[in-house]
């Protein structure tokens, strides 16, 4: 690892934490060994409790809330803290929050967004997390109808937020079908002029590889084509356990790359890289300097 000031700075990222154990175990032990440094947080989700322990007892882990408006999976479900009206557009016939986003983008009372997303927060820090940054499952969050929330929120608790530049430096893209260069950029416009660090990238889980011998070099594509600047590296390690029966047909996805960076060799190898691997909560900390700084 180089010093901090490396032309290529990198998050690199578990999403999905407290999803089920399973990302909890990953997450705790890849932290560990030092090549996961940071994760957000699902504070819906059933395993929420037990990484929030976690962090309240261990105040070098670098945790964010991962804020949630989706439930994708079939049958393993969640619901809004908020429990909201139907009539908010947060929620499908059952209760539980819609499984795409662009049911979400079209129903969805701002409204009611704002106090969901405002009641993750404080439920994080009511658990004891020294919450380092937001960023948003699914994108949804940062889609064109909610991103001035998530700029609000992300002002009133003085935390960095995940944007890109641009929506194609954003590769978890798919879920934001039909968002425009122009709309995002509103955005991020209104970040950068808040002071918010703006990412030069955004890259993510290979989601289309076969189960194979392929992660290693998929992986090694991903980290080699890292650039100058502050890149933000979406994973979901997920220790094997529960998670093959909540996503049967994709759970390898995951649990592969556990393996993967626990193993020794792939370990040794990321870390010899130029890469200068930070947290979220270096960057917390520059936000909150820029904010304090007196106006000229």
């Amino acid at each position: 690892m180089s010093v901090a000031g490396s032309r290529r700075r990198v998050v690199l990222h578990e999403d999905d934490v407290g999803m089920c154990q399973g990302a909890n175990l990953a997450f705790l032990e890849l932290c560990r060994l030092g090549v996961c440094s940071s994760g957000a947080v699902m504070v819906p989700c059933p395993w929420f409790l037990e990484i929030a322990e976690a962090a309240a007892a261990d105040a070098s882990l670098d945790l964010g809330v991962h804020l949630t408006l989706n439930s994708e999976k079939r049958h393993y479900k969640w619901r809004p803290l908020t429990a909201p009206p139907h009539s908010a557009g947060l929620t499908d016939e059952y209760g539980f929050f819609h499984p795409d986003v662009a049911t979400t983008r079209r129903r969805g009372s701002p409204e009611a967004v704002e106090a969901e997303l405002r009641a993750q927060i404080d439920t994080a820090c009511r658990a004891g997390i020294d919450v380092t940054h937001l960023d948003a499952h699914m994108g949804a969050a940062l889609s064109p109808e909610f991103c001035d929330i998530y700029i609000r929120l992300g002002l009133e608790y003085r935390l960095p937020i995940l944007l890109t530049s641009t929506i194609a430096a954003y590769t978890p893209n798919d879920n934001l079908v039909g968002v425009t260069e122009k709309a995002h950029a509103r955005g991020v416009d209104r970040a950068r002029a808040a002071g918010f660090a703006i990412f030069d990238a955004a890259l993510q889980t290979t989601w289309g590889r076969p189960r194979s011998k392929l992660a290693e070099p998929a992986y090694k594509a991903i980290i080699g084509s890292v650039r100058q600047g502050l890149t933000f590296v979406c994973l979901h390690f997920n220790a094997p356990g529960e998670l093959e029966l909540i996503e049967p047909r994709s759970a390898y996805i995951r649990t592969e790359e556990y393996e993967l960076f626990r193993a020794p060799e792939f370990r040794d190898w990321l870390l010899a890289q130029d890469l200068d691997i930070i947290g979220m909560r270096p960057l917390r900390e520059e936000f909150r300097a820029r904010l304090a700084a007196p106006v000229n």
